[in-house]
């Protein structure tokens, strides 16, 4: 969809990494951003972070003095527990101004999920999509989303009055806790832990995350950063210098176009993409409407579209993506009717899965607590309806005197709707592995493996034209807090679809399972949260959420007499 107002008021933006020389991109605003980074290391089961996990806290402030006039605010593309770890909503120049560094214990971390997604802001890689962060924050949606959710007056905020306080946070986990840090949050935190930080997440908190963002030249007391753009920093830099954009307006800038993804798609999926098509004439089998769509080089016409005067109906299409990621532009061609809508920009992505890390017998995690599951939204009904019409004739003589006469048809075009609906319905069973040798129905000691087997079903009047079958599930697991480690599972069947785990990387027999951590609390439910997406629709994708559980008593080395390796001992048992 392109937002037909570019406010291209951040010049700020000029967003140029490493050795990418800076430029004012657009007449209305001014920049001061720059970044930079590197490759990241590999995490641990107790200290991790996943690409993309990523946010900015943006601060409005007076563009005189820099005194704040709204609280910080926090947008992240992810939905973040309000259970983590945090140190309140404070900027960088809050913290150079003696504000301290305090664990909001207790107090429930709240986030905005912007409807439009925001590029990657930390990149895993050293180097993030400048161009695509550039059309995002200068769009009318950007700058009317924080003038909204900071309560201030937004033709204020485009005439110059406020500038734009940009830092980039992280969500991650370090010692088994979820936090989530600003840089320089994350520079302060190091020096009261004595270093802990930085021995731990040295690659993210010390490197891509205060470089993702620094100035250009001096603003609001923040000094230019002239360093080095690649490598790990110090704490006394990150706090005073790194991690910190800033934007300002000049003046209200031209108008212009932004892209901004309307959908996403899996990889090497089946998917519809539809539109709602709408008349203020009657379209009938003499003058139909016709909806030709242009998706990766390929057309896809339907036609002899009936609608009655006034009302509408969707067209849709049924495609398969690609099988690597990329962004695709779907335009829309209509003949004899109109729809909001004509193009379409689709993200179509990879869910890369993130195979959790093989559990050893070393592994700790004290302090640990059961998380609470999940809430992510679902979608199990839908509803979408074709119209079609027939003649009624109504014949009337039409007398010519002493010529005589004929019949003429004087009858009238008669519409039907036909609705169809769709639902989906599942269920989930997660059991102790097959040769775990103590375990009692769902009770099992933990080290040992799980296997699940997961249903979900697609009731339908439609037509298979209309749908696709359940094609992806994804599960999640307690001991990482249900963030960052997923695993795809494997499908069988079709309307009603069978997912189970993929053979495990770690097994030594290749067996379907996960494998617990040795460390789980026993007495306590090990509960696996699982996602069953892309059944889609006309009226959009079906999902349902599922979860199981085992329960956990005592651990594997109870049923040894003698220590093995613990790679033999959790599946030696059958052999």
């Amino acid at each position: 969809m392109y937002l037909k107002r570019l406010l291209a008021f951040l010049c700020c933006f000029a967003f140029v990494f490493c050795l990418f020389p800076s430029s004012a991109f657009a007449t209305g605003g001014n920049g001061n951003i720059d970044g930079g980074g590197g490759s990241m290391g590999h995490g641990t089961s107790s200290n991790f972070w996943n690409s993309g996990n990523d946010g900015v806290r943006i601060t409005v402030v007076d563009a005189s003095s820099g005194t704040a006039v709204s609280s910080p605010l926090d947008f992240s593309n992810r939905t973040q527990k309000t259970s983590l770890l945090h140190f309140g909503k404070v900027n960088k120049l809050q913290y150079l101004g003696g504000a301290s560094l305090s664990l909001q214990s207790g107090v429930a971390y709240s986030c905005i999920r912007p409807t439009q997604s925001m590029p990657t802001i930390v990149s895993s890689k050293g180097q993030s999509n400048i161009e695509a962060i550039k059309r995002y924050f200068c769009s009318e949606y950007a700058c009317m989303m924080v003038a909204q959710a900071a309560g201030v007056d937004y033709e204020r905020m485009i005439a110059g009055e406020y500038k734009l306080l940009i830092e980039p946070i992280a969500y991650f986990t370090h010692n088994g806790q979820y936090y989530c840090m600003t840089a320089t949050e994350a520079g302060l935190y190091d020096q009261v832990s004595g270093g802990n930080l930085r021995k731990t997440m040295t690659s993210l908190t010390h490197k891509n995350l205060p470089l993702s963002m620094f100035l250009e030249f001096s603003d609001l007391g923040i000094s230019a950063w002239t360093g080095s753009t690649t490598g790990k920093q110090n704490n006394s830099d990150i706090i005073s210098t790194l991690g910190v954009g800033i934007v300002w307006f000049d003046e209200t800038p031209p108008e212009g176009e932004i892209e901004a993804p309307d959908v996403e798609y899996r990889v090497d999926t089946d998917v519809i993409t539809a539109v709602t098509l709408r008349t203020d004439q009657d379209l009938t089998p003499d003058n139909p409407a016709s909806v030709t769509f242009h998706i990766l080089g390929t057309t896809y016409r339907v036609n002899d579209i009936v609608i009655p005067a006034g009302d509408s109906q969707v067209v849709w299409v049924k495609w398969h993506t690609p099988s690597t990621p990329q962004t695709v532009t779907i335009t829309v061609s209509v003949s004899g009717a109109y729809t909001a809508q004509d193009t379409f920009v689709a993200k179509i992505v990879d869910l890369n899965e993130h195979i959790p890390p093989d559990p050893v017998a070393t592994d700790t995690n004290p302090g640990y607590s059961v998380p609470p599951l999940p809430s992510e939204t679902q979608k199990l009904t839908a509803n979408w309806g074709v119209w079609s019409c027939y003649w009624v004739p109504v014949w009337v003589w039409c007398d010519h005197g002493e010529d005589g006469g004929h019949w003429v048809d004087e009858g009238y075009w008669e519409y039907e709707y036909t609705g169809y609906s769709a639902s989906i319905s599942g269920e989930m069973s997660l059991m102790p592995d097959d040769i775990v040798p103590t375990a009692s129905g769902k009770t099992m000691k933990s080290g040992y493996g799980v296997k699940t087997e997961v249903r979900a079903t697609l009731s339908t009047d439609a037509p298979t034209s209309h749908i696709t079958y359940p094609q992806t599930a994804f599960s999640v697991f307690p001991e990482f807090q249900y963030q960052t480690y997923l695993r795809l599972l494997q499908r069988s069947g079709g309307q009603s679809a069978k997912f189970i785990f993929k053979p495990n990387e770690f097994s030594t027999y290749d067996r379907t399972v996960h494998f617990t951590p040795l460390w789980f609390p026993d007495a306590t439910d090990y509960t696996i949260y699982t996602q069953v997406w892309d059944t889609w629709t006309p009226d959009g994708m079906l999902s349902i959420n599922l979860n199981d559980y085992v329960s956990i008593q005592g651990s594997l080395y109870d049923d040894w007499v003698r220590p093995y390796s613990f790679t033999y001992m959790r599946e030696a048992w059958d052999r």
